[in-house]
């Protein structure tokens, strides 16, 4: 897969990027040797190689799963312009 200078204004205009026309070669170059790159991984054999979430095993510390407000509740609405108990008061939206 090979990207054109069009491609290059797109991407950076989707990324809000501001280009210059004469970087626009050189970012060219530089996501033509990406998609290079990543098109001869494709080419690995990870024929039953593992999924992993880390280079080291190690074990995910867990906690209790518990559903609590925080005890701070009060904190949460008390700049709110309108509320009712602990909750914000909102116009209804949807009929």
């Amino acid at each position: 897969m090979s990207v054109d200078q069009g491609t290059v204004h797109r991407i950076a205009h989707l990324a809000r990027i501001a280009v210059d026309d004469n970087e626009v070669e050189h970012l060219q170059r530089e996501i033509n040797a990406i998609l290079s790159f990543v098109e001869a991984l494709g080419a690995i054999d990870v024929e039953g190689v593992e999924p992993m979430t880390s280079v080291l095993p190690m074990l995910l510390r867990m906690r209790p799963d518990e559903v609590t407000d925080g005890f701070i509740a009060e904190d949460v609405v008390a700049n709110a312009p309108e509320r009712e108990d602990h909750f914000f008061v909102v116009p209804k939206v949807v009929e």
